[in-house]
């Protein structure tokens, strides 16, 4: 058998990659591209694109292949994405994966800052070869992309040359994109030092506009708007608007505008440019313009609407990590940090760090997804942080109803609720054990708890809106008392860490917190009493 050689693939190689991938993945590969023999011709001479090939010997068979994506972010950001990694299957086992990498790293290091690679969570194959070549997680896209059925990405990431020392250090992010950043920041090897922003409020929610198509007639109305454009860009993507109208439409670029009733055509009050995927059903937002705070809000939540109707399932964008504003805009509209990259792009003289948010509208399939053990802290993140979102609007529309959000503020509820997740327990389940060291706090939401002494004796029924396990959980004590699911519950549950991280960042929203328990505890104990002077008179 001839060893494997690598090498820049050639016009004459383009057939064959597109058997390797049409053997591999049938007709179900989301980037149709690569089935395109007249797009893959382009591709191995365009320098947007760098494509390479395994194959047996100097003049033997195509093995695999794989290429970098130079244009992933916009030509100033030396970003390249190593991808379309794929082996022929009676090639596997045989160490081409890993030749085709090496060869891509050696070729780019020299023009990159920052390389990253989508890994699919089907197997933890390619996520081992990452691993290999000194890539670390970074994120968990969920659902990023169709396959036969919606699939996940790890995000792995890498920093090359001078990349770091372009950053621009302390970035300021809100309290729920922090523990990512830290995370993702720790596993490249770099002090985690983002400050954490409670301070700025959310952009105004604003209805006053009007929504249109962009047409080639307003481009330079657009143009004349520097926010967003040059200057406190908040949002980043591979292509932008000064690229012209024909560049935009041939990559089938699409923006919303919004306008004041009654203003001249001319005064633009900002638009929102995307790419919409009908096949993937994703929507990638790249560039927001804005003249003033108050369209932004409207934008993206216009855009969610277009998405609804267009059935999109999968929204993606690249936040600028100086931008709190915009990344607490985002987490009130449904968006859920899903990545964090150090100097992902370059913005006037520095490079700035991205928060990659997501808005999902399918639920997140009950298999947990294949990784390496690198990848598990940062899946476990942000699972979790989908699970709560896509929890929040259930837990919102009972507010009101719930004593523990008594006296709060809308904002002020949404935090805490938040800092919760939703979970079903069937009849019968144990929340907990007299002895067991207590670490959730549970609001019913549907269904009846009973409280039983260690022997078992039935000692109280709590029912829908009661709290349950708080006493243990604020004392940090054990259980005095075991809890028993008399039927089948919903419940909200806020978990220690939970408690006290919102405890740090908010102490506003735990000081009312604490309030509305004590006042519980306090009926708790003044019922626990009428019972036991009743048996007394008994």
């Amino acid at each position: 058998m001839a060893e494997v050689q690598t090498r820049e693939a050639t016009e004459g190689d383009v057939e064959e990659i597109r058997e390797i991938f049409h053997e591999t993945y049938g007709d179900d590969y989301p980037f149709r591209d690569f089935y395109d023999t007249e797009w893959l011709k382009r591709a191995v001479y365009s320098d947007r694109v760098l494509m390479v090939v395994a194959q047996e010997g100097a003049n033997g068979p195509i093995l695999g292949t794989g290429s970098v994506d130079l244009d992933t972010g916009s030509h100033s950001d030396l970003l390249g994405e190593f991808g379309r990694l794929v082996v022929k299957p009676q090639a596997r086992g045989r160490g081409v994966g890993r030749a085709i990498m090496a060869f891509r790293v050696d070729l780019v290091e020299p023009r990159l800052h920052v390389g990253i690679v989508e890994n699919r969570t089907a197997h933890p194959y390619s996520q081992r070869i990452s691993t290999h070549f000194h890539f670390s997680p970074a994120g968990f896209l969920a659902l990023k992309h169709r396959f036969q059925e919606r699939e996940s990405v790890v995000l792995f990431a890498r920093h090359f040359g001078p990349g770091l020392e372009l950053r621009r250090n302390r970035p300021r992010v809100s309290p729920l994109v922090a523990p990512l950043a830290h995370l993702a920041m720790a596993n490249l090897g770099m002090e985690p030092d983002v400050i954490v922003d409670e301070s700025e409020p959310p952009y105004p929610p604003d209805l006053e506009f009007t929504l249109s198509e962009f047409e080639s007639q307003g481009l330079p109305h657009l143009l004349r708007i520097e926010r967003g454009r040059v200057r406190h860009r908040e949002v980043f993507g591979p292509i932008r608007l000064h690229y012209g109208f024909f560049r935009l439409a041939a990559r089938q670029a699409s923006y919303l505008v919004a306008r004041r009733p009654g203003a001249p055509r001319e005064a633009v009050a900002g638009a929102l440019g995307f790419l919409h995927d009908p096949v993937e059903r994703n929507i990638r937002i790249f560039e927001l313009i804005a003249a003033s705070d108050q369209a932004i809000h409207f934008l993206f939540q216009s855009l969610l609407d277009r998405a609804r109707a267009l059935g999109v399932e999968y929204i993606e964008v690249d936040v600028s990590g100086h931008s709190p504003r915009l990344q607490r805009t985002l987490l009130a509209l449904g968006f859920v940090p899903a990545a964090y990259m150090p100097a992902m792009v370059f913005h006037e003289v520095d490079r700035l760090d991205v928060v990659k948010m997501i808005h999902l509208s399918v639920p997140l399939p009950p298999k947990p997804p294949e990784m390496v053990e690198s990848a598990e802290p940062i899946f476990q993140l942000v699972h979790t942080a989908i699970r709560r979102e896509q929890a929040l609007p259930a837990l919102e529309r009972e507010m009101e109803e719930l004593a523990l959000f008594h006296g709060l503020a809308k904002e002020q509820g949404q935090r805490l609720a938040g800092a919760m997740t939703v979970r079903n327990f069937s009849e019968g389940h144990q929340l907990f054990r007299a002895g067991e060291q207590a670490h959730d706090l549970f609001v019913l939401l549907s269904g009846r708890v009973q409280i039983e002494e260690p022997s078992g004796r039935e000692l109280v029924v709590l029912d829908q809106g009661t709290t349950v396990g708080e006493v243990a959980m604020l004392t940090q004590a054990v259980h005095s008392a075991s809890a028993r699911a008399q039927t089948p519950l919903r419940t909200a549950v806020l978990t220690q860490e939970a408690l006290d991280q919102l405890t740090a960042l908010r102490p506003d929203v735990a000081i009312l917190l604490y309030r509305n328990l004590a006042r519980e505890l306090g009926g708790k104990l003044k019922g626990a009493d009428a019972a036991i002077r009743g048996l007394g008179r008994e």
